[in-house]
């Protein structure tokens, strides 16, 4: 976890403190809003952070804005707002299970996942309660980045992935055994809730609303010209080829990320209505994703 010391502040306790991950999705989403690009914004003090510290972080009540897996926000909206804007939802862009051999039958099978708070998971365990009738065997959490050389070396039977992932594993000698975002595609009609940004109730409605502005408005600048936001990229994307970059970027950077709309919405609320109804997280209230 580190601190983008580039990152545009306003004068003492005022800077928003935001933490986001270094993939190449989110650091080309904030990077003009990061940089004081945007007419009227709040400052905002960058912290990068994976996934799994951020979801943490939320549930500690840390930071004022965070990014994190849909799937904490069972835990963390009394405290935190979900805003309309500046996530990761999209279509063909899921979790996938890899394994070493093609095929392999995952019941009693050691499977290695990023995260138990992950969107990822809560995915994989609606598809293994549909499609592994006999349950897989033990889920060890370990750094994403970590799990395919797992697969790839024996240490675990299968791993499920997420980001840059779905371009690389071929290069592990690994095979794709499910597509979680296909299943979740297929059986529901709905795109795939992956990242949310999440901002303290606490700031109050104006500046929600603010921040919700400026966010779109620094994902319109990128798109707008995205080489501006290239350096900020490649800084932070922890020496992935710019082609991989670009490739991240163009499958979860879209219109969901400017506005959930009726579809996003309906995502996230099918999501985690389904995962409360396997125990997986607890119930949703009826206005618990209603924007101020």
């Amino acid at each position: 976890m580190t601190t983008d010391t580039t990152a545009s502040r306003g004068p003492a306790g005022d800077a928003i403190e935001i933490a986001f991950s270094p993939c190449p999705n989110d650091t080309f989403v904030f990077d003009a809003l990061a940089h004081g690009r945007v007419p009227g914004a709040p400052a905002l003090d960058v912290t990068f952070a994976d996934i799994d510290l951020t979801n943490g972080m939320a549930e500690r009540g840390e930071l004022d804005v965070l990014k994190v897996s849909y799937a904490v926000l069972p835990w963390v909206l009394d405290e935190y707002a979900l805003l309309p804007c500046g996530g990761a939802l999209g279509r063909g862009c899921g979790p996938l299970v890899l394994s070493k051999e093609l095929g392999l039958d995952l019941t009693g099978r050691t499977v290695a996942v990023p995260s138990e708070r992950s969107t990822a998971y809560l995915l994989f365990r609606l598809w293994a309660a549909e499609t592994v009738p006999g349950g897989v065997g033990e889920v060890v959490v370990m750094p994403f980045d970590e799990i395919m050389p797992a697969v790839r070396d024996g240490k675990v039977d299968a791993g499920l992935v997420i980001h840059e992932a779905r371009f690389t594993y071929r290069n592990f000698g690994l095979h794709n055994l499910a597509d979680m975002g296909r299943h979740w595609e297929d059986t529901t009609g709905l795109p795939i809730p992956l990242g949310a940004i999440i901002a303290k109730r606490s700031l109050g409605e104006e500046t929600l609303r603010r921040l919700a502005d400026a966010v779109r408005d620094s994902v319109r600048l990128a798109w707008d010209d995205p080489e501006v936001s290239r350096p900020y990229v490649l800084e932070h994307a922890q020496e992935m080829d710019p082609a991989v970059a670009d490739q991240h970027i163009g499958l979860y950077v879209n219109e969901f990320t400017a506005d959930l709309g009726e579809d996003g919405y309906a995502a996230v609320r099918g999501l985690l209505t389904r995962a409360a109804a396997e125990g997986l997280v607890p119930p949703l209230g009826p206005d618990a994703l209603a924007f101020p």
